[in-house]
């Protein structure tokens, strides 16, 4: 069996767990709702600022943080948008642990030039 065979493999095991299933279902309640979208892009952006602003900065602002606690109360009361972002977080887990494993085999330390005391 060759590499290609066992990528194949994988990809057909990630469409059936737990983590993929709860994904595309969650999604399916973001896709078809407009202000689901809305909420879930203003979600995005905040994130966006937020890490902008804490690689340029080394902290995030009382401004983003603010918008952060508001939309946090805008999701927790969206439970679409709720369930969307609890199974992003879950498949995202899964997923880098897959991708360190990868890492891990081929045992080629790809950080070159990053600060390492940050690590």
């Amino acid at each position: 069996m060759n590499i290609y065979d066992k990528a194949n493999e994988l990809a057909e095991e990630l469409k059936k767990s737990e983590e993929v299933l709860n994904l595309r279902k969650a999604s399916k309640k973001i896709v078809d709702n407009k202000t689901n979208q809305k909420i879930l892009e203003d979600f995005r952006k905040i994130q966006m600022d937020a890490y902008s602003e804490n690689m340029k900065y080394g902290k995030v602002s009382e401004e983003t943080m603010k918008k952060f606690k508001d939309i946090g109360s805008v999701i927790s009361a969206n439970p679409s948008v709720n369930e969307y972002i609890q199974s992003e977080q879950k498949f995202t887990i899964m997923w880098q642990k897959i991708l360190k494993v990868l890492n891990d085999a081929i045992g080629i330390d790809f950080s070159f030039g990053e600060d390492k005391a940050n690590k």
